[in-house]
């Protein structure tokens, strides 16, 4: 099981957590905590194994105790599996590869669809047999009602997080709110970086010597949301447009399968405006 926790700093949580665990004959496997200085607010994450011992008991019998610590709290078993719907555009290289590492089992999550403002034929060299695919057109005139259908089938299938696969639609701040803390998307830049369109090439023009990508949480201000993850490679002036967007798309995969991975695995905790990432 994987309880994480967040609260106002005080003396004793550890203390107690570990003494409500072990009562109950828990096994701790795994524990990592942080204590923020600037927030004054503790994070937690703890892996233990409870043989035998009913996992709503459990969260029943932990109420007590993160209302005395006025903790934010979720306690899970390892083996369930969150509910995921990607939302895709034409550019297929982060669907691609998140379905990659989801039907090898490195992506412990449960598909529930797959939704693009373009047709299924756009994704020709994917095998899509096995999932749910649903084809949403959208224009400047159409945009609240697609949203409105993607959030009754989000309700519909009960998915827990959305992923942003390279969509290339701004969600509404409506949408963005009834998400918030469950939507992540990738970003073509170590941000803050170039905006806009055609970002590599603004990069070649500007001579850059790195360039990234960002994964992190969808807030109604564009590409403000908490990081989860980032990372960069170094270019140089041999390479051309083409050359960084090949190496672009690279990053992007790694990336947003990171983010999406420690998301799933309960490792991501909201500090504010920032995430406290217990990486593994």
């Amino acid at each position: 099981m994987i309880l994480t926790l967040s609260c106002p700093d005080r003396p004793g949580i550890v203390a107690r957590v570990s003494a409500f665990l072990f009562e109950r004959g828990a096994n701790i496997l795994d524990a990592q905590q942080y204590d923020d200085q600037e927030t004054v607010r503790f994070f937690m994450r703890v892996v233990f194994e409870a043989k035998g011992a009913d996992i709503e008991a459990l969260k029943t019998a932990f109420g007590p105790v993160a209302a005395e610590f006025a903790m934010s709290w979720t306690l899970r078993a390892r083996k369930e599996a969150r509910k995921v719907m990607i939302l895709a555009s034409q550019q297929d290289h982060c669907l691609s590869d998140l379905l990659y590492r989801w039907r090898r089992g490195e992506m412990p999550m449960d598909l529930t669809a797959v939704v693009s403002n373009h047709p299924k034929s756009t994704y020709a060299n994917l095998d899509l047999e096995d999932v749910p695919f649903h084809h949403l057109p959208v224009s400047r005139a159409t945009k609240m009602e697609q949203e409105a259908q993607i959030w009754a089938l989000i309700q519909e299938t009960g998915t827990e997080l959305v992923v942003l696969a390279r969509y290339m639609q701004v969600l509404s701040d409506g949408l963005a709110a009834k998400l918030e803390g469950r939507c992540i998307n990738i970003h073509h830049s170590f941000l803050p970086g170039f905006k806009g369109a055609k970002p590599y090439h603004q990069a070649h023009a500007r001579g850059v010597k790195v360039i990234g990508a960002t994964a992190h949480y969808v807030t109604a201000d564009l590409d403000e949301g908490p990081i989860i993850e980032q990372d960069v490679e170094r270019i140089s002036h041999r390479d051309t447009p083409a050359d960084l967007v090949r190496k672009g798309r690279d990053i992007e995969q790694r990336v947003l399968a990171r983010a999406v991975r420690w998301r799933l695995e309960d490792r991501v905790l909201l500090n504010g405006a920032k995430t406290v990432v217990f990486r593994d």
